[in-house]
């Protein structure tokens, strides 16, 4: 079970992932709510991936933090491919 504090440590950490890449990007406002929703959704599949096959980059507290950031990379990469003119 996951606590508070690093669920929202964790939520900061894909908000800022998905904030950069809109920064290094470009796009509209809803090119940035896309690329920070696509950033959690991946850093919450980064972290089960590392619970479920027991795999772990970067363990702080709780949280691998380094799965998580591999996911939101993965899932942002994936959507800039897919919403691409």
């Amino acid at each position: 079970m996951i606590t508070f504090p690093a669920a929202l440590f964790g939520l900061v950490i894909a908000l800022l992932v998905g904030a950069l890449f809109h920064a290094l990007r470009g796009g509209s406002g809803w090119r940035l709510l896309l690329y920070l929703g696509s950033s959690v959704l991946g850093f919450a599949l980064g972290q089960v991936a590392g619970i479920f096959f027991g795999w772990v980059l970067f363990k702080f507290g709780m949280l691998d933090i380094g799965l998580g950031m591999v996911g939101s990379a993965v899932i942002l990469l994936a959507g800039n491919w897919l919403i691409r003119p």
